[in-house]
């Protein structure tokens, strides 16, 4: 048996310890409070790799604007403003 890479004489050294420093009236209560952490970590994770597999199975949808192809077009350097399009001069301050 090999839990977390502590072998079994590991978890009896710790549980004597624990014995020794919590008592034997608290030490059942410390072992259902760690069990019942531990049930919820692996419910948690459990249910994560779920919402991952499921995520992983469904087809990626791509928003309508970026299904459109791109425009192969190079934009302009500077768009002529509506006034020189006019043909009425600019001034420009400086």
């Amino acid at each position: 048996m090999n839990i977390f890479g502590i072998g079994l004489p590991e978890m009896a050294v710790i549980g004597a310890i624990a014995l020794l420093v919590f008592g034997p009236k608290r030490l059942p209560e410390f072992g259902r409070t760690l069990g019942k952490t531990l049930k919820g970590f692996q419910t948690a994770s459990k249910e994560f790799e779920r919402e991952i597999n499921k995520a992983m199975a469904e087809p990626e949808e791509l928003p309508a604007s970026s299904a459109q192809a791109p425009s192969t077009q190079a934009p302009s350097a500077q768009a002529p403003s509506a006034t020189e399009e006019s043909g009425s001069p600019t001034t420009h301050e400086d």
